[in-house]
């Protein structure tokens, strides 16, 4: 099933001259050059936090140089009329705003499929990515969209870690992560991109967990109770090997779960229609 993908400018909606089988497939046709956004629908027209989206889309545009002037509505009418002509049910969509032509949206969409539930009741493998860090990190870029691809992952490994040049566990390569250590529930305040679905978790988590925002350290990993990433397309996902070796129990644990479990009620009450 093909990516719909258009181009939308003052003038409305057009074709692209290229087409993709999905969004990772589209990358190969999207400028190295840019920022972009990625999020998902639920019952089909219905998104989260969309406004936070487009406020980072706008921030990433300021530190990337690149002069950007959004028109919301009209872009959420444009994202609207896709969804309902692909008529896929939930879907995933990226935003990209080219540099050289940051008048001219690329919107791409796709149908959603979430992780399996396997993954949030067994939970996932990671391993850490040496000396990984993104360069201005808190602008969410197609220039990273493009390079992250440089760290294939092995198989059954569902997300990178990308470590800084002092061993700091910084982020995932499309997530935030977060470790529960000595009782307190830590994930990096700097060098990473700023979450939406971190911003859940930081509304939701000292009700359950004290949040400190600051990275933990590779050698810190054999301490760590519980580890999970986050992010918009995913909610919360636990994790329970890194580099091969298991996290806690190696199973979900209990905090991962309250917080799961706070996150899927904050979710169910604050959707918003497209």
């Amino acid at each position: 099933m093909p990516c719909l993908i258009r181009r939308l400018t003052t003038s409305g909606l057009h074709p692209v001259d290229y087409s993709a089988s999905s969004l990772a497939d589209a990358v190969q046709y999207e400028p190295q050059d840019g920022v972009y956004t990625v999020t998902n629908t639920y019952e089909v027209t219905k998104l989260l936090k969309f406004s936070a989206h487009l406020d980072r889309l706008e921030d990433s545009a300021r530190r990337e140089g690149i002069t950007l002037v959004l028109d919301r509505a009209t872009l959420r009418a444009a994202l609207r009329s896709m969804i309902l002509e692909a008529s896929w049910g939930d879907s995933r969509f990226r935003v990209t705003v080219p540099k050289a032509m940051p008048d001219q949206l690329i919107l791409s969409v796709e149908p959603f499929h979430p992780p399996p539930p396997e993954a949030y009741a067994n939970g996932v493998r990671c391993i850490t990515l040496p000396d990984s860090a993104r360069t201005n990190a808190a602008a969410k870029t197609t220039g990273w969209m493009h390079n992250r691809t440089a760290w294939p992952l092995p198989e059954g490994i569902y997300e990178g870690l990308l470590l800084n040049h002092e061993g700091y566990v910084l982020e995932g390569s499309s997530s935030n992560f977060y470790a529960v250590l000595n009782g307190e529930l830590r994930t990096a305040g700097e060098g990473v991109l700023p979450g939406i679905a971190q911003q859940i978790v930081f509304e939701t988590a000292p009700a359950v967990i004290s949040l400190r925002r600051d990275a933990i350290h590779k050698r810190e990993l054999p301490q760590v109770s519980e580890a999970f990433i986050t992010s918009s397309s995913r909610g919360i996902v636990p994790v329970v090997e890194i580099d091969g070796a298991s996290i806690g129990t190696g199973v979900p644990g209990s905090i991962t779960l309250a917080l799961r479990e706070r996150y899927a009620g904050w979710l169910a009450t604050h959707l918003e229609e497209l």
